[in-house]
């Protein structure tokens, strides 16, 4: 099998990377040499190759889902916000540079020929280049200097299969008013639809279906169901809004509350603590939670001294000088833990030119041009520990303090610190980590005999491709793939009244 196709949504977290992640299981599972294409990701969930290339952590996973090796083709340009109107950009792999409102549409055409570039490399190396576009091709105010969405499309001659989340409703005007709205040009790239996240009997929605399909000449290949345990890395900052609600496993023992950056980077380190039986992970910025609970983490975040300030702001630091006082779990990741030492001097990623941390941890950071991308290894309590690191702060122990050495971090009494993400993907040292945080806390917390988190990833993908095989007409997927744009697609058009 050869070719291409674009997951595009009606809107964000529609679930494009899902179902993305998903068909690259499938092809993979069929033998096909399949990579995943993301040309431009927004997100500050990221991920260092195994060559120190940084690519948005949902494309490391789909790379994962199709047994390829991930690497920087496979997102070209991402952009990791800062603030409101600025944000940082990644180009195959590293830094290269900021790009503010102002500078948008003079700074996208470099980045655009970077992209296709990337896509050109994939296609001569894989017989199959899953593609998944970003937020909406609906939002036509953003179709000019456009390459990830139909400009991708019609730049590559992709056929694009358009996927709608049934859980918000509005579906079928989503899936409708999609077509409708964009350009004959773009609609004669939209090939299909395929309906996501349905609970209930699929029967009630087919009269629906078949409208659409009436309307818009588009079949609808499918109906995936909602599933309940997937939780796929995710890219989008809806995802964490509503993350926590649905990890909460009954009869948990140990409470861990982590905090809401409103800048918050890589979250999914939080992910394998809530996949833990008997933990309940609440993300939350209220201080009394905070104070509450047997474990407060201050995870990563993309401006470390922007969030510090939001922080006290809320009073969340008393929370958490409160518990270091009484001996009581506070750990902090990367950003996190560049708060809870001294004097941060800044520059390049906050506002300020720097701040003065909450002072539980005795040392300095000082931030650098130059981005630290790596991916160490250690040994902590004779556990293994894989980790992956991205930041530009850099921390000076002082050594006048005695503090023990934690995964390239500092730990005094119950206040530990890392910059290392993914450390608790490591099944052994999360639950020799988790057991001592909860002896600390005073908690009777045992791990339990459970399928490691690297085992219920893979069951998670293996569970998506069994999903597109029991809900999907693969015959016509198939073909859309290897055949791409049907030649005799209509157009819709949206008339006044």
């Amino acid at each position: 099998m050869r070719g291409g196709l674009l997951i595009a949504g009606t809107t964000s977290d529609a679930g494009k990377s899902t179902v993305a992640a998903g068909v690259c299981r499938w092809l993979a599972r069929r033998g096909v040499r399949v990579a995943p294409f993301k040309a431009q990701n927004m997100s500050n969930n990221s991920m260092v190759c195994a060559d120190g290339a940084e690519i948005g952590r949902a494309q490391w996973l789909q790379a994962v889902a199709a047994g390829a090796e991930p690497e920087s083709a496979m997102n070209p340009v991402l952009l990791k916000p800062g603030g409101d109107r600025r944000s940082h950009v990644v180009l195959r792999g590293t830094p290269w540079g900021d790009l503010h409102a102002g500078d948008w549409a003079h700074g996208r055409r470099e980045l655009a020929d970077a992209a296709f570039a990337a896509l050109d490399e994939l296609r001569e190396r894989f017989d199959v280049v899953v593609c998944e576009g970003a937020g909406s091709p609906a939002e036509t105010n953003l179709r000019d200097g456009d390459y990830v969405n139909m400009g991708l499309a019609r730049a590559a001659d992709l056929p694009v299969l358009l996927v709608g989340d049934v859980d918000r409703g509005g579906l079928l005007a989503a899936l409708a008013g999609t077509v409708g709205i964009v350009d004959e040009s773009d609609q004669a790239h939209l090939a299909a639809f395929l309906v996501n996240k349905f609970r209930g009997d699929a029967a009630l929605l087919e009269p629906g279906l078949r409208s659409v399909t009436e309307l818009t000449g588009r079949p609808v290949l499918g109906v995936l169901p909602w599933l309940p345990d997937v939780w796929l890395d995710s890219e989008d900052a809806l995802a964490i809004a509503g993350w926590d609600g649905h990890r909460r496993g009954a009869g948990a023992t140990l409470r861990v509350a982590a905090v809401r950056f409103p800048r918050v980077s890589n979250a999914t380190d939080l992910d394998p603590l809530a996949a833990e039986p008997g933990v309940d992970v609440t993300v939350t910025a209220d201080p009394d939670v905070v104070a509450a609970a047997d474990i407060a983490v201050l995870p990563g975040t993309r401006s470390t001294v922007d969030d510090l300030a939001w922080l006290r702001q809320r009073g969340l630091d008393d929370a958490v000088r409160h518990r270091a006082e009484t001996g009581r779990p506070v750990l902090g990741i990367c950003g996190g833990y560049q708060m809870l030492g001294g004097a941060i001097t800044d520059g390049i990623e906050s506002s300020d030119a720097g701040a003065t941390g909450l002072g539980l941890l005795p040392m300095s950071v000082t931030f650098s041009a130059d981005k630290t991308l790596a991916t160490p290894s250690t040994s902590w309590r004779g556990h293994d520990v894989r980790g992956y690191e991205i930041h530009h702060g850099v921390a000076g122990h002082d050594p006048g303090h005695a503090a023990e050495p934690f995964l390239d971090g500092l730990r005094t009494d119950a206040v530990w610190g890392t910059m290392w993400h993914g450390v608790f993907e490591n099944d052994a040292f999360r639950r020799a980590w988790l057991a001592e945080a909860a002896r600390q806390s005073g908690v009777d917390w045992v791990p339990a005999d459970a399928p490691g988190f690297a085992e219920r990833r893979e069951a998670m993908l293996d569970g998506l491709a069994d999903a597109i095989d029991d809900n999907v007409d693969t015959a016509a997927l198939e073909k859309l793939i290897t055949e791409g744009v049907p030649a005799d697609l209509p157009t819709l058009t949206l008339t006044k009244s």
